[in-house]
């Protein structure tokens, strides 16, 4: 007979295996029994139909201090663990669960073995025999303060998971998303069920790498010590879109493992774009308002109406434009024309200068933006197709790495002068309406210069 069956446990070994395959011996039933309640992390005692206790494990001893040797074989808590007035209530409530259904829970001021008293909480259910009759009672208990941690934990992630304001993510260790509540769906374009095991690279067509170090960093070292704001672009239906979140990270572990064993990251985040965009407008309003207050003072220092010109476009471009380009309306015998009158090197950045040898005309075909300007006495915008290449730029007469163009009209004492245009390089957004503002506020000062040199050198327009 095998070690298994003198012990009254199933055989391991059956019919069909290695006859010369040598039988493993078995935990005996009564101390794999024992080992089971020790490792509980609740406190367990079971009472039979009679209310003597037969079980007690070790966390019921550090929560009581009665070990199992005192506590077994006693009639029920009366005179030890319970005040004697409130033995007999207990005792009722813990027994009338033999004849009820289910587990029903409740909570007793316990006496300790050193006499003072705590608030257990407890989970009791009836035990049945072989005929099906009531046979005992098995009791689960824990601190109440315990307990209500507990509780609050749970609770804490489920509403985090289900009606947090902010996107909360359950990212695994291989960096896929296991938990997704609505918020997050949302703001990652998904639904919360199908975002789970994608690669966030799927969701994400820009800014995915720095998500991903972030992720990999606080799986390595720890939480950062602040949040961090992460610009992405994401791919949605509509289009892409790029949004700011400003992202916290927690490094998930085990609580069951002696070392603590990475399970993955929790990130938790908020969509921060309009803040952000309205921050960074407001930061670009001040530094044009600031430019051109410089600019202003700078110019008011020229001698030559011309330069002051030129000065207000030096410090229209910083941060605004790469090139600069000044076409003067004049009066040719054949009728008024756009002549060159200064410009940016169109070769590398640098100062708007007059152009040497004094204005050329440039032979503008018809629809062309600045004549565009001209025509409407306003600001036009245009932006080269997608794949010309710097044809677009050669066949406008600009510089060759042009790809975005913003023309205002120049204009003073009701009359237009001519057009200023600035230019951007592809690495640059296209111009957008506070560009146009922005931009108009300077042809009004450069328009200004322009007349007053005209004036000075006493030719009128």
């Amino acid at each position: 007979m095998s070690a298994s069956r003198s012990t009254g446990t199933t055989d391991a070994i059956g019919p069909d295996e290695d006859p010369e395959r040598a039988p493993s011996a078995a935990i005996p039933g009564s101390r794999l029994l024992a080992a089971l309640l020790d490792g509980m992390d609740a406190a367990l005692c079971a009472f039979d139909a009679h209310g003597t206790i037969t079980h007690w494990n070790r966390e019921a001893e550090r929560i009581l201090g009665w070990s199992a040797v005192e506590a077994v074989g006693r009639r029920g808590f009366a005179g030890w663990a319970v005040r004697s007035a409130d033995a007999g209530d207990v005792q009722g409530r813990l027994l009338a669960v033999m004849d009820a259904p289910g587990r029903q829970v409740h909570e007793f001021a316990l006496l300790r073995k050193d006499g003072g008293r705590v608030l257990v909480r407890t989970q009791s259910s009836g035990v049945r025999g072989e005929d099906g009759k009531p046979a005992g009672v098995y009791c689960a208990f824990s601190e109440v303060h315990a307990q209500i941690d507990l509780e609050r934990s749970i609770a804490l992630s489920e509403a985090l998971f289900e009606d947090a304001s902010w996107g909360v993510v359950a990212v695994d260790v291989d960096l896929r998303p296991t938990v997704v509540n609505a918020y997050a769906a949302r703001a990652l374009g998904g639904g919360r069920t199908t975002l789970l095991g994608r690669p966030l690279g799927e969701l994400i067509v820009q800014g995915v790498e720095d998500l991903e170090g972030a992720l990999q960093h606080v799986l390595a070292e720890g939480a950062p010590p602040a949040p961090a704001e992460l610009w992405v672009t994401l791919r949605t239906s509509e289009g892409d879109r790029r949004r700011c979140w400003r992202s916290g990270f927690l490094r998930l572990a085990s609580p069951l493992a002696e070392e603590p064993v990475p399970l993955g990251v929790g990130w938790l985040f908020r969509d921060v774009t309009a803040a952000k965009l309205a921050e960074q407008d407001a930061d670009r309003v001040r530094f044009r308002a600031n430019q051109l207050h410089r600019a202003a003072r700078q110019a008011a220092e020229c001698e030559d109406p011309m330069e002051a010109a030129t000065t207000s476009l030096d410090y229209a471009l910083a941060g605004f434009a790469d090139h600069a380009v000044v076409d003067l309306l004049v009066d040719l015998a054949a009728g008024e024309r756009l002549v060159r009158a200064a410009a940016t090197p169109s070769d590398a950045p640098g100062p708007c200068l007059p152009v040497s040898g004094g204005p050329l005309p440039v032979r503008y075909a018809p629809g062309h933006p600045a004549l565009q300007a001209v025509e409407r006495a306003g600001s036009v915008r245009s932006a080269a197709p997608a794949g010309s290449g710097g044809a677009w730029a050669v066949e406008h007469q600009w510089p060759g790495d042009s790809v975005h163009a913003l023309c205002a009209v120049l204009r003073s004492r009701g009359r237009t002068l001519g057009v200023v245009t600035f230019l951007r390089a592809g690495n640059r957004s296209a111009f957008e309406r506070p560009d146009v503002v922005y931009a108009e506020s300077v042809a009004v000062r450069v328009a200004a210069a322009v007349d007053l040199a005209r004036l000075t050198a006493g030719s009128g327009a």
